[in-house]
């Protein structure tokens, strides 16, 4: 059956028992479709969550007395706790389960969150907001994994997987809208809504995932690989966040970021010397999961970061409030989840490498465009085109980079292969934010304009700058190797004619 688990039995090829336990596909009879529909809600929930609280900020400084460095890290708690126990969480779903992982996150995700949205002094909701980060580590590499190792039929994943990119792509802005309506009520529903949709998922994962078997588990978890890939992730992510703040030359930021590298250095020395390491070192082996995590780690800065400066453009420049802000946005949601979409049926028309090459094209002539912005803007022409056409730009090369970091991945590595996905995109985020807003920062400072008009000129060099990256990207994508049958492949070479 097609829209069945491919676990039944009686199908002939089914992996034995022990991998459906294990690797938490779904039930026997359960559509595929309810365990791509709980993977892309979770991811969607995530993702979510690093931007919904962006502009809810002065509402929660308001109620709880927030100072400017507790604004920055309710931002940075999630997103240092994310990235840095991303891998470790991965890894953990591999071994032990993915649908006891999830499950694990999913409570500790919605626990987070009621005590952010009941939180009466301003340490309780930065102390929920690391805690919802450890939680969405979880998630996040889960809800591809699930995926990945219950649709093995070709056609099934991509489908699968595309919604999940439509989930993960239209999620930051989508955050943006949601946040700015749900500000408008009160700045604690930003936190409670997550409590009843984490519920849902919770209820669907019991009833439609098959259950974590026990005695499965090949191995032990590498503990001296995770702690140092968990701290080595902490550490540049805490000194890329905490750079625009402190300055990068600050030396809690060296620290972080030197104390960052080092610790990557011990974990791969660590892994290779493991018996069973945290991340087998041979999924670097294939070429198209390396360069398909460098295209994530690129464009995880292009999707994020003129969210970012459009918003403060918006309601800092022009005035807006945080519900027309979002509003504003919502065409490029809109032009986003199409566009991830349509790159579905696109791949094996065009090729992947070279819809990520037009993708990363569009999206800089859309950012350099956008960078035209003037002090005082008419929408129609300085805001929703080009940002239509940056939507249009970056939601073609999502797919093409998601299926290349997983493709040729053994399913028993589903989850560290996602896992790798999920934090190159964050880390990208991260630092294309921090480098950016520095830069902007630094323009906005030496410019000799003054008032709105030096930050507008801080805006327009950061878009300038995230135009060259997506250029970038798109010379990358030459490097991804197309499969023998893809229409972007080189011909195959024709037999020798019989003497």
């Amino acid at each position: 059956m097609p829209n069945r688990s491919p676990l039944a039995p009686g199908t002939g090829a089914a992996p034995p028992p022990a991998a459906d336990a294990s690797h938490g596909v779904a039930k026997l009879g359960v559509p595929l479709a309810a365990v791509a529909a709980v993977a892309c809600v979770a991811q969607f929930m995530v993702v979510l969550d690093s931007s919904i609280v962006n502009v809810a900020l002065p509402a929660m400084k308001a109620g709880l007395g927030l100072s400017a460095s507790a604004q920055q890290w309710v931002v940075n708690g999630y997103l240092v706790a994310f990235g840095g126990l991303l891998l470790f969480a991965a890894r953990a779903g591999d071994l032990f389960g993915r649908r006891r992982v999830f499950q694990i996150g999913l409570t500790v995700f919605s626990a987070a969150s009621l005590a952010g949205g009941l939180a009466q002094d301003g340490w309780m909701l930065l102390a929920a907001r690391v805690v919802q980060g450890a939680g969405a580590a979880a998630l996040a590499p889960s809800s591809l994994s699930l995926i990945t190792a219950s649709h093995t039929e070709p056609g099934q994943r991509t489908r699968a997987m595309t919604w999940w990119g439509v989930a993960a792509s239209s999620a930051g802005a989508a955050g943006i809208v949601i946040g700015g309506l749900l500000a408008s009520v009160s700045w604690r529903w930003v936190m409670l809504v997550n409590v009843p949709i984490s519920a849902g998922l919770l209820v669907a994962s019991l009833t439609w995932l098959a259950p974590t078997a026990t005695g499965q588990r090949r191995s032990r978890i590498d503990l001296p690989g995770a702690l140092t890939v968990t701290l080595s992730a902490a550490s540049l992510v805490y000194g890329v966040a905490a750079a625009p703040a402190a300055g990068w030359g600050a030396a809690r930021v060296v620290a972080a970021l030197a104390a960052g590298v080092l610790l990557l250095a011990a974990f791969v020395a660590v892994e290779r010397r493991s018996g069973a390491p945290l991340v087998p070192l041979g999924i670097f082996s294939v070429a198209n999961v390396r360069m398909g995590n460098v295209l994530t780690l690129c464009m995880g800065a292009v999707i994020t970061a003129p969210l970012f400066f459009l918003s403060l453009y918006l309601q800092q420049a022009l005035g807006q409030s945080a519900v027309r802000t979002g509003l504003s946005l919502l065409p490029m949601v809109a032009v986003i989840s199409v566009g991830v979409l349509l790159s579905q049926k696109l791949i094996p028309v065009v090729g992947a490498r070279r819809l990520v090459v037009i993708g990363g094209t569009v999206a800089a002539a859309g950012l350099v465009w956008v960078g035209q912005l003037p002090v005082r803007s008419d929408y129609l022409p300085h805001v929703l085109l080009p940002t239509v056409v940056v939507g249009a730009g970056t939601s073609v090369t999502m797919m093409p980079a998601i299926v290349a970091s997983t493709a040729g991945i053994d399913p028993r590595d589903a989850g560290v292969a996602s896992g790798l996905l999920n934090m190159c995109r964050q880390l990208g985020a991260a630092l294309g934010l921090a480098v950016l807003a520095t830069v902007a920062a630094g323009v906005t400072s030496h410019s000799g304009s003054g008032g709105t008009a030096a930050v507008v000129d801080g805006y327009r060099v950061a878009f300038y700058g995230l135009a060259v990256l997506a250029l970038v990207t798109a010379a990358l994508a030459l490097r991804l190797k197309p499969a023998p049958d893809a229409p972007d492949a080189p011909a195959a070479p024709k037999p020798a004619d019989a003497a």
